[in-house]
């Protein structure tokens, strides 16, 4: 990318991930990905859900070619103030409560953004056999450091407003790392705008769509309807992998950060397109970009829904590894994002009409 914009990629993707959008509440994200996005596409539209799709012409109209994050990140949604003050909730998204206790939160209200804590049972009050296990989420609360349910309506907390982890984006130690909360799947969004950007500098024989989708934590339901907008020819679905280089993880997690992006084998709801996987591989293989597997036995990305548009549409999930994903803070490394960015690009560069016809014949 260069050094200049490696900078522009990491401040746009710290923008990206400090805006809050929690399923079904991804509005200011999309709006920060419309303000990157719109300098290098012709045009933006939504589907009927709030999705981000921005479109950016080549040398044809077609074939079209879609390049998927989800700007939603798990989050949480305030059921009912207690009498005492705190906030009972609603997970939203894949919580484990084990990551939730202790941890501080954003609260969005309709007078702004108010910091808390998620508070449970102390300990000390625990048996011996009850400290041996996860806290039900429904044992949790939020503390707002308030003394009443008055009090904390009159900061304008209501039901059915959210809340988001307080995790500013921090670059660490070795500035190759960034941290932050949402990289699942910010680092997305980001991705699929850097390929568009990236694009305006060669050709390309196609059509591509830059696509921030909503609700993939709740379902994967606005890539249903983002893919019925764009009516794609090939999907790309980016996300975020599992990240296998930490204590613990063995040899169920098969990435590594710092080690490349990686391509999804399988999934529990999208075997990828044969033909388009060794287009991925030749195309790495040809640009010297080492290339990681990863294999989802629970769980699915966007490409379980692209693919089943209309007649079927050739997908294949492509990412890089993330630590600590599904809590409040996560963990990626530059150089992943910057060689997915230029694999796509290269692979994106290959489908011209007479390519991606031959993918469709099998």
């Amino acid at each position: 990318m260069g050094e200049a914009k490696d900078e522009c990629f990491r401040e746009m993707l710290a923008e990206l991930t400090e805006a809050a959008g929690p399923p079904g509440f991804e509005a200011p994200v999309r709006r920060v990905m419309e303000r990157w996005v719109s300098p290098f596409v012709d045009g933006v539209k939504s589907d009927h859900l709030g999705a981000l799709i921005g479109r950016k012409s080549g040398s044809s109209r077609s074939p079209r070619i879609m390049v998927a994050g989800h700007l939603d990140e798990v989050g949480f949604l305030v059921t009912r103030i207690t009498d005492e003050g705190f906030l009972r909730f609603q997970p939203l998204g894949g919580w484990w409560s084990q990551v939730v206790s202790a941890q501080r939160v954003d609260v969005y209200t309709r007078k702004g953004k108010i910091l808390g804590v998620v508070g449970s049972r102390p300990p000390h009050l625990l048996s011996a056999e009850q400290r041996k296990k996860a806290v039900p989420m429904d044992d949790l609360f939020v503390d707002l450091g308030v003394s009443g349910k008055e009090e904390a309506e009159a900061l304008g907390v209501a039901p059915g407003y959210v809340m988001v982890p307080h995790s500013p984006f921090t670059v660490m130690a070795d500035p190759k790392y960034w941290m932050a909360k949402a990289m699942d799947n910010r680092v997305g969004c980001a991705v699929a705008v850097e390929v568009v950007r990236r694009l305006n500098a060669v050709d390309h024989p196609n059509r591509v769509y830059s696509v921030g989708t909503v609700m993939e934590e709740v379902g994967r339901r606005g890539a249903f309807t983002a893919t019925a907008a764009v009516r794609p020819d090939i999907g790309f679905a980016v996300d975020v992998g599992i990240a296998g280089d930490t204590p613990g993880a063995g040899d169920q997690a098969g990435v590594k950060l710092g080690s490349g992006p990686h391509l999804v084998l399988y999934d529990a709801g999208h075997v990828p397109h044969r033909g388009l996987i060794r287009l991925v591989q030749d195309t790495a293989e040809k640009k010297g970009i080492p290339l990681q597997y990863e294999w989802i036995n629970r769980g699915a990305t966007d490409a379980s829904h692209i693919h089943l548009h209309d007649q079927g549409v050739p997908t294949v999930s492509l990412g890089l590894p993330a630590r600590y994903i599904h809590s409040h803070t996560s963990i990626i490394h530059q150089d992943d994002a910057e060689q997915l960015v230029d694999l796509l690009v290269s692979v994106i560069q290959e489908l011209d009409e007479t390519t991606v016809t031959r993918l469709k014949q099998g």
